[in-house]
């Protein structure tokens, strides 16, 4: 752990790409980032990196990967494996998330979940239902859909020992907003609300981003100062210029710095065209990639099973066995990473969507970018964005 490493090629801080870049590292923590000419340290041993040096990525948003799921799991082996499938592929910071199920399925799932947080191998745990929208479920399943309930959402939070990072809950139901609502209810415990999965008016979400935004003002000890969509676009009423729905109004609250927009940036759950108007609308302070990847992350076409429900992975799409709704992706961070850098948006811009933005929605200043004092966190990756190595807490990833 001691043991000092230095490693030259394209380093991509949080604001440039230094063409000839180093960072050095020992103990776990980044001890220089910046140029070579510039470096005091002898350079004759340092590894030469064919390609870019990039921060680990923080993916707030994922239910499995490897053959296994999030909402599956019943061992932590299993819950390691999601983990590793996507660790090897720079992922060094992961939030496990449960989809819609029974409570008391959903308690122990984070029980479970809360002892890989305990071991610092997860980052965190996220609830995408159980109070979400019926006519906007997706893959959630609709029979375990039920009303916002302040005190299950204690319940809840409590079942994750501190963990639980963020829950989805659809803006329009009873029970959301106020200081006795769910939103309060997370705020005040340490976890976020993350609107989506929703049918909302534009009226309903707007009232629900202020009622946070207003909660997390007044809050004592807030994970962060913003709360954030889930999956924007997916899940949702879709935009229409006489049938308005959510997405201006959230595109709105996040430009004026209120909520953080999640987007599934893999070329399937949208078009790189979308994502690169958004990005150009709010700007990368704005947004965060997740993947949402459920089991078959890294996976072969096939049957796999996301919470209860039956899902069929084909040419990598994942849908439900029964019905034609998207259940979940399949890639990692650093696809995205090299599917929309390929599609012209400015690689600092895009890592920085892939990384610190995580970092800040978990309130973690110690990961999401290569800066002296934080985690030894990073990814090596080639020109073509192939994974090469990847470090987490400055040991290299089997």
């Amino acid at each position: 752990m001691g043991t000092k490493k230095i490693l030259r090629g394209k380093v991509v801080t949080a604001d440039n790409v230094l063409e000839d870049g180093v960072v050095v590292f020992s103990a776990g923590k980044v001890d220089y980032v910046g140029l070579a000419n510039d470096c005091q340290e002898d350079l004759s041993g340092a590894e030469k990196v064919d390609g870019y040096v990039l921060p680990g990525f923080v993916d707030v948003h994922c239910h499995g990967g490897g053959g296994a799921s999030f909402p599956d799991a019943t061992t932590r082996e299993e819950l390691q494996t999601a983990i590793m499938e996507h660790r090897r592929h720079g992922t060094t910071s992961l939030v496990g998330s449960c989809v819609t199920a029974a409570p008391e399925v959903l308690k122990q799932r984070a029980e479970l979940m809360a002892q890989a947080c305990d071991e610092g191998e997860l980052a965190g745990i996220h609830y995408e239902g159980p109070f979400v929208s019926q006519a906007r479920c997706g893959a959630q399943d609709p029979r375990f859909i039920i009303d916002p309930d302040p005190e299950l959402t204690k319940e809840l939070v409590a079942a994750g020992r501190g963990h639980v990072k963020t829950m989805t809950i659809a803006p329009e139901k009873p029970n959301i907003k106020g200081d006795d609502g769910v939103s309060a209810a997370l705020i005040n415990n340490g976890a976020l609300p993350s609107y989506g999965h929703t049918d909302s008016d534009p009226d309903s979400v707007r009232e629900a981003l202020s009622d946070a935004r207003r909660l997390l003002a007044k809050a004592e000890n807030p994970l962060s100062g913003r709360a954030t969509v889930t999956h924007l676009f997916n899940g949702m009423r879709p935009l229409h210029h006489r049938d308005p729905g959510p997405i201006a109004e959230c595109l709105s609250d996040a430009a004026r710095g209120g909520v953080v927009l999640e987007m599934i940036a893999d070329g399937i759950h949208l078009h790189p065209s979308i994502i690169r108007d958004v990005y150009e609308t709010v700007g990368r302070e704005n947004i965060v990639f997740v993947t949402d990847a459920m089991a078959a992350a890294g996976m072969a076409d096939g049957s796999y099973v996301l919470g209860p429900q039956a899902v069929t992975v084909k040419d990598g799409v994942a849908r439900l066995a029964e019905g034609d709704s998207i259940a979940g992706g399949t890639s990692h961070l650093l696809d995205q990473v090299k599917l929309l850098t390929n599609y012209g948006l400015p690689l600092v811009d895009v890592v920085y969507c892939a990384s610190e933005q995580g970092a800040r929605i978990l309130g973690d200043a110690s990961i999401g970018a290569l800066a002296v004092g934080k985690r030894a966190n990073l990814v090596c990756v080639s020109n073509d964005f192939e994974p090469l190595a990847v470090y987490r807490n400055g040991e290299l990833v089997d």
